[in-house]
């Protein structure tokens, strides 16, 4: 499945034309092009290589699954690769999505692939939105793709912080269910957050060396929104950093309540055994064994049977009701 779109002089001439029109709109150096594949096979690839004269390399890494995002030069065009991140929160089993996209980039084109979870149509938007500086060509084209995987990443850190907040809030609930819970999302969250940081975290240097390409690529005009954009990934690198030492502070602080849980579960327990102790030992001591309704008798024996399994199991319920057992 392919999309494509004409830019020519800043504006929108024509879109999803034939492949084969490619090479007839690029004879125009005042024309650019996107071109979008989804799920693309080798079939596709080799047909985009032969068009464009993209390097066999960047083919390879674009093929290669789970590639770490990064910016790669080649002659004649750049490749990057870049992660839109999906948060799937609510205390369910949910966790980060990533759908992972490739992009060429020449002087007159733009070719991204990636799979069909990737947003593409927000992308469109996007360029819509900001058609004003549709004239900058393949810089505004990269830009929009860019800005919004990095806001969605912003967005994925944001509803993550709010699920470690209300995970937060509940560390301190006395119910079995809710220190269940705790622990188990608390763990959950940090594989999370690790799989989000890896992605996350390599944009830095994918924007950086973007703007700053000895291609030259980022004119004068297009500068302020690629800062924009650098400062949007430093802010989405700063929350991941500090959501990563939320997380171990949770985990920590959940440690900590547990063991003093514990304390307070073997305090109650040793008062208890202490109360019962006391009268065990006098009469122990004292040796006493005095006449009960039914004694030397077979109901006698198993009245007291009966008191003795009752008691336990009334003593097991309550323990297991407050988890100390």
């Amino acid at each position: 499945m392919a999309r494509t779109r004409l830019y020519r002089d800043g504006r929108l001439e024509a879109e999803d034309f034939p492949l084969d029109d490619i090479s007839e709109h690029l004879k125009d150096s005042a024309a650019v092009v996107w071109l979008d594949l989804t799920e693309p096979g080798p079939d596709d690839y080799d047909r985009v290589q032969e068009e464009f004269g993209l390097h066999r390399l960047a083919i390879e890494d674009a093929t290669s699954p789970h590639e770490r995002p990064k910016l790669l030069h080649y002659p004649g065009h750049l490749f990057f690769n870049a992660y839109q991140v999906t948060f799937h929160g609510g205390g369910g089993d949910g966790g980060a999505e990533l759908h992972e996209v490739s992009a060429f980039l020449t002087e007159q084109a733009l070719i991204t692939a990636h799979g069909a979870g990737f947003d593409m149509d927000a992308v469109v938007e996007r360029w819509d939105a900001t058609e004003e500086l549709a004239g900058q060509g393949v810089p505004y084209l990269a830009h929009g793709l860019l800005d919004v995987i990095v806001d969605g990443q912003f967005d994925a850190a944001q509803a993550l912080d709010d699920e470690l907040e209300e995970l937060e809030d509940r560390l301190f609930q006395e119910t079995p269910q809710a220190i269940r819970d705790v622990q188990q999302r608390s763990f959950r969250l940090r594989k999370t957050l690790g799989r989000i940081r890896k992605v996350i975290l390599p944009m830095r240097e994918v924007v950086g060396s973007l703007m700053h390409s000895r291609e030259h690529l980022v004119d004068d005009e297009m500068v302020p929104y690629y800062q924009d954009l650098y400062d949007h990934v430093l802010r989405v690198t700063e929350f991941t950093e500090n959501l990563r030492d939320f997380t171990a502070t949770i985990l920590e602080s959940n440690l900590a309540v547990q063991g003093n849980r514990q304390n307070t579960v073997m305090k109650k327990v040793t008062s208890w055994a202490a109360i019962i102790a006391v009268p065990t030992a006098v009469t122990g001591y004292y040796g006493q064994n005095v006449p009960y309704p039914g004694s030397d008798k077979l109901s006698g024996f198993i009245a007291s049977a009966v008191l003795i399994v009752v008691l336990s199991a009334v003593l097991y319920v309550t323990f297991k009701r407050k988890d100390w057992l």
